[in-house]
């Protein structure tokens, strides 16, 4: 009797099964973390064994930087060259990120949690989020410098502290929506805070002391 040997997947069966795997991992970094989150956990999401998960990322490390890359494309894919706008655009596109992210708590989820534990020491995520701060920070500055153009601002002392602003805002109210849906708009709640940024980078009032001495 012959023996029939078996065929290797397809490419199509295996970038399937590579994204079932991703989305498990997405549902069980968000919920248990990096560290306690085992490949064991993601194999049975999927039906599949601890070695069968290997096979597709190599290592936990890998498949958790896999993790990151998917959220990345998830945000870009429908854009024109599947990237960022740049300028005054940029602003609009974190709004509808905003909006966008208060339909996939998951993939919020597993953000916040990686990029919390990701300030640890030896952490497989670190240089991956001290890297995305640092290029979005940047693309945040350009934005602000073109419209200062635009609006004919000369003063420019405040943009550093703007673009850090608006990321540490988006993040924070994401903290908030996961722990309390109910309690904030995600999407709202974001437009308010980076306009709000926006147009005391461009426009600063006086500093809140100043209302506290008028009112006194």
């Amino acid at each position: 009797m012959e023996k029939t040997s078996r065929k290797p997947q397809s490419r199509p069966t295996t970038a399937r099964k590579r994204d079932e795997i991703l989305k498990a991992a997405i549902e069980t970094f968000g919920t248990k973390g990096s560290t306690n989150g085992t490949l064991a956990d993601i194999a049975d999401q999927v039906g599949m064994t601890h070695a069968g998960v290997l096979h597709h990322f190599g290592s936990k490390q890998k498949l958790l930087m896999e993790v990151l890359e998917y959220r990345d494309k998830t945000d870009v894919e429908e854009l024109v060259d599947q990237h960022i706008p740049g300028g005054p655009e940029l602003f609009l596109h974190l709004v509808r990120t905003a909006f966008a992210n208060s339909r996939r708590p998951g993939i919020v989820q597993v953000f916040t949690v990686l990029s919390s534990e990701s300030v640890t020491e030896g952490h497989a995520a670190h240089g991956y989020f001290v890297d995305r701060y640092r290029v979005l920070r940047n693309d945040l500055r350009e934005a602000f410098e073109v419209l200062c153009e635009q609006e004919g601002v000369t003063d420019r002392e405040t943009i550093d502290k703007g673009s850090a602003s608006i990321l540490a805002v988006m993040d924070g109210l994401q903290l908030q929506w996961l722990l309390d849906p109910s309690a904030i708009e995600l999407g709202e709640a974001s437009e308010f805070a980076i306009a709000a940024i926006v147009h005391e980078t461009l426009h600063p009032r006086p500093p809140l002391s100043d209302y506290v001495r008028a009112g006194a």
